[in-house]
């Protein structure tokens, strides 16, 4: 049996590039979108290794279906394996680093 191919989508929202992958990416029912479904995350539980992969699994929890403006789509390759996520930066292309929370600072006394 034949595995379902693994698309890599790059993508640009609120100013920033997001990097998914997903099962499934086809035209749309509504006129002008990329359909995108079947998200893959890592499932392996225990300690988080990469903060913006539980941001992306948090963002896009209960998300069935993503419907992507055709325009905000950059890119969509057919990979061999799932990489890392990422969110970038739209104008400098470096990486969103997702600090982890810290507790908020006390005033001076």
């Amino acid at each position: 049996m034949s595995q379902k191919p693994l698309y890599k989508i790059t993508f640009l929202n609120a100013g920033k590039i997001y990097e998914l992958y997903a099962r499934r990416v086809a035209g749309s029912a509504l006129w002008g979108f990329t359909e995108v479904a079947e998200l893959v995350f890592d499932t392996r539980e225990g300690v988080v290794v990469d903060p913006t992969e539980e941001r992306l699994r948090d963002e896009f929890a209960g998300t069935r279906v993503l419907h992507l403006p055709m325009q905000s789509v950059v890119r969509v390759e057919e990979v061999e394996r799932r990489g890392q996520l990422a969110i970038r930066d739209a104008a400098t292309g470096e990486k969103v680093v997702t600090p982890f929370p810290m507790p908020p600072r006390q005033p001076p006394r």
